[in-house]
């Protein structure tokens, strides 16, 4: 039975982690995350994503019975395995949206740090527990997360271990709404939902743009931003958001993803 569920509904695909009682991240959950994740990348019917864990838990973590029993070379495959799936959602082509209940700690955390947006549970605890354990976070949690609430509020977590409660994640930017938790699926459908109707590719050149030009110095990032925007007027949505612009006003273009 996959341990991962591709779960397709108008337009928006549920990565859906199914391993009970507490999703806890292991080699075989890897391997079936990494095929979800590359067939709603491919999908064209699926134009946005959500990360969800289920009504009581997002991820508790890695499974750390397996890490323990792993050596140097062991553990090195593993979390490359592990951190190349987390790339390739951080480079999904499309809105990404993590549902997060209950428990995100350690990899349940970077997990959901892979995602353009994040709506918490008013009942989540999120956390990098990695140094209670004589480790650091190896799968993001070290540099997504300080590129998220900044370096300062991330040495906190990472270098205490604390768990953080919803309301404080809302407060430092780590969650970007937070809502009751037998509504937090909806939320995350609806807000996914917004992205469906849009233009595909300039939504997708968009997060390139935003989420690569990051790591570029000024001048590289705003050739990369011209680059994307000249490359888009070789689409047909650029033509049909122009043309019903000039003869409707804005925001009324029905796209085509194309």
């Amino acid at each position: 039975m996959a341990l991962v569920r591709l779960e397709v509904a108008d337009g928006v695909g549920t990565i859906r982690l199914d391993r009970p009682p507490m999703n806890a991240l292991s080699a075989a959950l890897t391997a079936d995350l990494r095929v979800a994740v590359q067939e709603a990348t491919e999908r064209r019917d699926i134009r946005a994503v959500v990360l969800y864990g289920g009504e009581k838990v997002f991820a508790a973590g890695a499974d750390i019975k397996e890490m323990a029993g792993l050596d140097v070379a062991g553990i090195a495959s593993w979390v490359r395995d592990l951190t190349g799936v987390f790339e390739l959602i951080a480079r999904i082509p499309k809105p990404v949206i993590a549902a997060v209940t209950g428990y995100a700690l350690g990899g349940g955390l970077e997990l959901a740090l892979c995602a353009d947006f994040r709506v918490f549970a008013d009942n989540a605890k999120v956390g990098l527990p990695e140094i209670t354990l004589g480790v650091i976070p190896g799968a993001g949690g070290t540099q997504r997360l300080p590129r998220l609430v900044g370096p300062a509020r991330a040495k906190d977590l990472v270098f205490s271990g604390r768990q953080v409660r919803a309301a404080e994640a809302e407060a430092i930017g780590l969650a970007d709404r937070v809502v009751p938790a037998d509504e937090v699926y909806a939320e995350a459908l609806r807000l996914a939902g917004r992205y469906v109707a849009g233009p595909a590719l300039a939504l997708a050149a968009a997060k390139q743009a935003i989420d690569d030009g990051s790591e570029l110095a000024l001048s590289e990032a705003l050739r990369l931003e011209s680059a994307l925007f000249v490359g888009l007027f070789g689409t047909e949505d650029r033509r049909l958001g122009m043309d019903s612009f000039i003869a409707n006003g804005p925001g009324k273009a029905d796209f085509v993803g194309r």
